[in-house]
């Protein structure tokens, strides 16, 4: 005997009409980025210490191939950059077809974290890492993990500790900012030997030229060697081209194609492309700001900490100033811009009670040792 069901309704699963067009969940989950202040109403002299800008531009030969430049401009530039990428290779000793150039660094970083995350897949980085990274990763549908440093600096083994199956980017600066902590080369060479094979390492060097610690490589090693990992430079740094936006990766041929494949056909400009070449060759203009950046870390580090400042040691080209509390390290960063100095709050890294000094010019860094020995003095508690 058969038994006969009267068949249900089917539910209805029409998706409601939206009133606009909606981002998908990550990209609603963004914190803009927010970068530092460049002004200060009412003093009669700025200095700008807020941005890890260098204190000395740019080399004269790189604005002299930017001002050349201007005649070209009508023109289309080489969409793969080939000159820069020779001007690099030459620099570094580098295969060029593994150099992929970009819109700064921080456009690498993002097409990175586009290609290699799906929906449901984590990225990396530490708790006081690049804001950026936690951006790229979120846009591209992944999921941030974020794993804590150890005395402020990257700690390898939370970071293994972290990686899961679903794990498939990590990113770290080294030396890293805000910090301007960094992790010696066995370190990081021991990160990238214990990552599983299908997890991307991404190695942001974007302060690598200012260390001079015997311990420390900025990646190219280990990029060159591994199929996984892969290291990217500014120019916007030591070289002093930040308003051109122009960065560079060196990568395993496979990662380099999946770039390529993906980036904008023309996006580095022509003036960019010349005055990164000009500045690449001009190495004096780079020692010069290396051996001010190596005397001044020394010399502002030694003299806030006699204040009662507590510095965390840097070999970047800036220091992390730490205060008693946020309220504290806000009463501060007033007090310095109503002297002309304007120093980076960095709150949204997770250091509410910490302010970020970029290494500026003889006469800005010794205004803000006076500045803040000024407001020691006025009773205000500075250790943290």
């Amino acid at each position: 005997m058969t038994q006969s069901f009267s068949a249900s309704p089917a539910p209805d699963i029409t998706p409601l009409p939206l009133s606009q067009p909606m981002p998908h969940a990550g990209v609603l989950a963004i914190d803009p980025y927010v970068p530092g202040k460049s002004s200060a109403p009412g003093a009669a002299k700025i200095h700008k210490l807020s941005s890890n800008e260098t204190p000395f531009g740019p080399s004269p030969a790189a604005q002299q191939a930017f001002i050349d430049s201007a005649k070209k401009l009508s023109l289309y530039p080489d969409g793969t950059a080939t000159a820069l990428r020779s001007a690099i290779a030459a620099h570094h000793g580098l295969d060029p077809a593994r150099i992929v150039c970009g819109a700064g660094s921080d456009e690498l970083l993002s097409l990175l974290a586009t290609i290699y995350l799906a929906p449901g897949d984590e990225g990396i980085f530490t708790e006081h890492g690049f804001l950026v990274y936690k951006i790229a990763i979120l846009a591209a549908g992944g999921t941030p993990v974020v794993v804590p440093e150890k005395n402020l600096t990257t700690d390898i083994d939370a970071i293994l500790a972290a990686v899961t199956l679903r794990t498939k980017i990590v990113f770290i600066a080294n030396p890293n900012n805000p910090t301007g902590t960094y992790l010696p080369f066995s370190e990081v060479k021991r990160l990238a030997t214990s990552l599983p094979s299908h997890v991307l390492l991404v190695l942001d060097a974007a302060y690598g030229e200012y260390v001079t610690r015997n311990d420390y490589s900025a990646g190219l090693e280990l990029a060159a060697t591994h199929e996984n990992v892969i290291m990217t430079r500014t120019f916007s740094k030591i070289y002093g081209l930040a308003a051109l936006r122009l960065g560079w990766c060196y990568a395993p041929a496979a990662v380099a194609d999946a770039l390529n494949r993906v980036r904008g056909p023309f996006n580095t400009s022509g003036p960019a492309i010349a005055a990164g070449i000009a500045a690449i060759k001009d190495q004096t203009h780079v020692d010069r700001a290396i051996a001010h950046n190596e005397a001044w870390l020394g010399k502002l580090t030694e003299a806030l900490t006699q204040i009662g400042f507590t510095v965390t040691p840097s070999v970047a080209n800036f220091l992390l100033v730490h205060f008693l509390d946020a309220a504290t390290a806000q009463e501060a960063d007033a007090f310095l811009t109503g002297r002309g100095l304007i120093l980076r709050s960095v709150a949204s890294y997770g250091l509410p009670h910490c302010l970020r000094l970029s290494i500026g010019l003889d006469e800005a860094n010794q205004l803000v040792i006076d500045s803040l020995r000024e407001f020691a003095n006025k009773g205000a508690n500075p250790r943290d």
